[in-house]
C-alpha cells in the first residue's frame, strides 16, 4: 500500500538440492546406522573414528536422515573430535558438523550453538591459527605429508563458523566475546597461495560483520590494512574477482570505522571491484570455458595449464558499444559457496561458478547500499565530486539504450543514503535473460546444469537492483523521460517477450517490483507510460495467482498506478472497468489481508478524480459494494489481524480501513449511488 519499499538482502547458509526431510514421524532404517557410526566415533583407532566422520558428512547432505542423528546427540557425539589428537579426525568432524549446518538450516543451527558447538570450534579455530605458519606436523597426527592439514581443517571450521553465525545471534556473540576476529584474519593472509580458503573467511567476515556495531572496535588498522591487501591483489582468476567482491561486502559493512575523509575513495574502491565482475558476461564465459574444458581434456594430464584464463576474461568482457537491444533473450536467499567442494579437474566449472557468486554478491550489495542508513552530505561530498567511479561513469551518454552515465552519487535523505544516479549500463544487461546457447551447454553437462539455477538468481538480482535505484533515483539523474519508456519497453520485453507468461516465483517477483517501481516513477512525474492496459490486465492476470504475496501485492498495486494514470485520460471508461472489476474481486476474495488491502488502496488511486472514472464506478456499481464490503473487512482485520501481521502490516490496514471510509463518504457526495 502506497509506494513499494527496497528491500536489504540477508545472506543465508548454502542448503544443497535434495530430498525434502521426511516428516513421518519416529524411526525408519536411519536410525540403525545413525547409531552404528556414531558409536565408531567412540572407537580407539584413530582410522575409524575417521570412517565415522566421513560418513556420517556424507548422510547429514540428504536432508531426510538428519532427524535420526539429531535425536542420538550428534553434535555432542563430534563436538570433541574437532580437538582429537588425529588432524584427519579433526577434518572429517569439521567437515560433517559443516553439511549438518548447512543441511540442517535454521533450528538445526540454533541446536548446534545451544549443545555448545562454539567452544570446541573456537578452540580449533585458534589453534589452527597458531599452528598456520609451522612448517613441521606430527607424524603421529597426520599420516599424508604432502597434504596441508591445517589450512584444509580451518576451511571446515570456518565454513561452520559461517553457518552458525549466519543463523544465530548467540554465536555472533561468541564471536565477539572471544575475539575470534584476529584467527580469522590470519587465515585470511593465505589468500595468495589458497584462495578457496580465502573465500571462506571472507564469505565468514560478510556475515559476521553484518549489523554486528560491538564488532567494529576490532577492525583497528591492522585489520583493515588486510582488507585493503586482498581488495588490491592484481589477480584475474574468476575466484579472486568472488575473493574481492566479498572483501568490498566486508568493507562496506564496516564503513562507520571508515574516517569521513576517506570514505569517497573507500567506495569508488568498492564499485570499481563491482565493475570488474559486472563487466563479464557470463553467458560467454560459460561458453568460452566449455571450449577451454574440451581442449584440456582432449590434452595429456601433464600438459594440463590454466595459462589460457585471462584470455577467456578478455573474450567475456562486455564491449561498451553493446546497447541494450543485445541483450541476449532465452530462458532469494544467496547460496554459501561451495566450489571448493566441487573435483579438483573441474577447474573451468570453478572458474564460472565463481564469478556467477560475484555477480549475485555485487549487486545484493548495491542493493543495500541502496538502504543504507547513514552517512551525511558532507561524507559523500568527496565520492560526488570523484571521476573514479567507473561503473557509473564509463561514458557519458551511452547511444545504445539512451542513458546518460552519471558518477555515483548519495545523498542523505531521512531514512537512507540513496544512490542518486542513472541506471548503469552493467546492471541493467544483467536484467536480460541468459545466453540461450549457455544454458544449452548447462542442459546438457549434469555437473554444469546447477549453474542455470545461479544465471537466474543473478537476473533476479539485477532486477532487485534495477527497483532499488528506481525507488532512490532522481528522475534526471536517470536519464530523463525517454530512458525511463526505453526502460519499460525492456522490462515488458522481459514479461511477455515469451508465449506463455512466466511462473517463476523469484523472478515474478524481482520483475514486478521493478515495473511497480517504474512505473511509480513514471506517473510521478505524468511521463506516458509504454505498457498496453490489455498487457497489464495480462500480467496481472498472471500474477494474481502467484502463491508468492509479494507477486500479488505488485501487480495489484501495478494496476492502481497505471488505472490512476488512465483516469486522467479520454475515452478511458471501459478500461478503468475491467480495472475496477478486477480489483474488486481482488480485494473481496484474496485470502491475504495484505493483498486485499493493497487492492482497496488501488481503487482508491483509480476512483478518486476524474469523469472516466466517475462513468467507470458507477457502471460497476463501485459504492454499493464497497459499502457491503466495508463489514466484511472490518471483521477480517478484528479475527486475522491479531498474531498473523506485524505491526507495521497492521499499521497499513488500518490506515486502508480508515480511507475506506472516506472512499465511500467521498463516493456518497458525488451522487452517484445507482437508482
Amino acid at each position: 500500500m502506497g509506494k513499494s519499499r527496497a528491500r536489504r538482502f540477508r545472506r543465508a547458509p548454502f542448503s544443497p538440492a535434495g530430498p525434502e526431510q521426511r516428516r513421518d514421524g519416529e524411526g525408519g532404517p536411519e536410525e540403525e546406522p545413525a547409531a552404528e557410526l556414531l558409536e565408531k566415533l567412540q572407537h580407539p583407532s584413530a582410522e575409524v573414528r575417521e570412517y565415522a566422520c566421513a560418513s556420517i558428512s556424507k548422510l547429514l547432505q540428504q536432508k531426510h536422515v538428519i532427524p535420526a542423528f539429531l535425536q542420538r546427540d550428534v553434535v555432542r557425539c563430534l563436538g570433541p573430535l574437532l580437538m582429537d589428537h588425529s588432524l584427519a579426525v579433526r577434518e572429517t568432524a569439521a567437515g560433517a558438523l559443516r553439511n549438518l549446518s548447512a543441511c540442517g538450516g535454521f533450528e538445526v543451527c540454533d541446536d548446534m550453538v545451544t549443545k555448545d558447538i562454539m567452544t570446541p570450534l573456537v578452540a580449533l579455530l585458534k589453534e589452527c591459527s597458531t599452528g598456520l605458519d609451522a612448517n613441521q606436523l606430527s607424524p603421529k597426527k597426520c599420516r599424508d605429508m604432502n597434504k596441508n592439514y591445517i589450512e584444509d581443517i580451518a576451511n571446515e571450521a570456518i565454513n561452520l563458523l559461517w553457518n552458525v553465525c549466519e543463523c544465530n545471534n548467540t554465536a555472533v556473540y561468541i564471536f565477539n566475546k572471544e575475539g575470534c576476529l584476529e584467527a580469522v584474519l590470519h587465515y585470511m593472509k593465505k589468500f595468495s597461495t589458497n584462495v578457496d580458503l580465502a573465500i571462506s573467511v571472507a564469505n565468514c567476515l560478510q556475515a559476521v560483520t553484518e549489523d554486528n556495531p560491538d564488532l567494529l572496535s576490532s577492525f583497528n588498522a591492522s585489520a583493515q590494512q588486510v582488507l585493503e591487501t586482498v581488495m588490491l591483489c592484481p589477480e584475474s582468476t574468476m575466484k579472486h574477482i568472488l575473493l574481492r567482491t566479498l572483501i568490498a561486502g566486508t568493507i562496506w559493512n564496516i564503513k562507520d570505522t571508515i574516517p569521513p575523509g576517506s570514505l569517497g575513495s573507500m567506495v569508488n574502491a568498492i564499485l570499481k571491484i563491482f565493475s570488474e565482475s559486472l563487466a563479464i558476461d557470463a553467458g560467454e564465459m560459460i561458453i568460452s570455458m566449455n571450449e577451454a574444458e574440451k581442449k584440456r581434456l582432449k590434452l595429456p594430464a601433464e600438459a594440463e595449464t590454466e595459462e589460457n584464463m585471462s584470455d577467456v576474461i578478455d573474450n567475456c568482457v562486455l564491449s561498451e558499444d553493446d546497447d541494450m537491444e543485445e541483450i541476449p533473450k532465452g530462458k532469494v536467499r544467496r547460496e554459501n559457496d561451495i566450489s571448493d567442494l566441487l573435483p579438483s579437474d573441474k577447474w573451468e566449472l570453478k572458474e564460472v561458478t565463481a564469478l556467477l557468486m560475484a555477480q549475485q554478491t555485487a549487486l545484493e550489495i548495491i542493493v543495500n547500499m541502496c538502504c543504507s542508513e547513514d552517512p551525511s552530505d558532507d561524507e559523500w561530498e568527496e565520492l560526488s565530486s570523484s571521476d573514479e567511479s567507473d561503473l557509473f561513469m564509463e561514458n557519458s551518454y551511452n547511444e545504445g539504450s539512451g542513458l546518460l552515465m552519471s558518477p555515483l552519487c548519495l545523498s542523505d535523505e531521512v531514512n537512507s543514503a540513496f544512490l542518486n544516479n542513472l541506471i548503469p549500463k552493467k546492471i541493467l544487461e544483467k536484467t536480460g535473460f541468459p545466453n540461450s546457447v549457455a544454458l544449452d551447454i548447462c542442459m546438457h553437462k549434469p555437473s554444469w546444469k546447477p549453474l542455470i539455477k545461479k544465471l537466474n538468481a543473478v537476473q533476479c538480482r539485477a532486477l532487485t537492483c534495477l527497483h532499488s535505484i528506481l525507488l532512490v533515483s532522481d528522475v534526471d539523474c536517470l536519464g530523463g523521460a525517454s530512458a525511463l519508456q526505453s526502460l519499460a519497453q525492456h522490462l515488458s520485453q522481459l514479461v511477455f517477450s515469451k508465449t506463455e507468461l512466466p511462473a517463476d516465483t523469484e523472478f515474478l517477483e524481482a520483475i514486478t517490483s521493478a515495473l511497480r517501481a517504474l512505473l511509480q516513477t513514471m506517473a510521478s512525474k505524468n511521463i506516458s507510460q509504454c505498457m498496453s492496459p490489455e498487457q497489464l490486465l495480462a500480467l496481472c492476470e498472471a500474477g494474481i495467482h502467484s502463491s508468492n504475496a509479494s507477486v500479488r501485492v505488485n501487480v495489484v498495486s501495478i494496476l492502481g498506478i497505471s488505472g490512476s494514470v488512465l483516469a486522467k485520460g479520454q475515452d478511458t471508461a471501459e478500461t478503468l472497468k475491467m480495472i475496477g472489476k478486477f480489483l474488486l474481486e481482488v480485494a473481496m476474495k484474496e485470502p491475504s489481508l495484505v493483498v486485499a488491502g493493497e487492492a482497496l488502496d488501488a481503487l482508491f488511486d483509480v476512483f478518486a478524480d476524474g469523469k472516466e472514472a466517475e462513468k467507470a464506478a458507477v457502471q460497476i456499481k463501485l459504492l454499493p459494494a464497497l459499502k457491503e464490503f466495508q463489514p466484511v473487512f472490518k471483521m477480517r482485520m478484528r479475527k486475522e489481524g491479531k498474531g498473523q501481521y506485524s505491526t507495521d502490516q497492521l499499521c497499513v490496514l488500518d490506515n486502508v480501513k480508515m480511507n475506506l471510509r472516506r472512499f465511500i463518504a467521498y463516493q456518497e457526495t458525488l451522487g452517484k449511488t445507482p437508482t
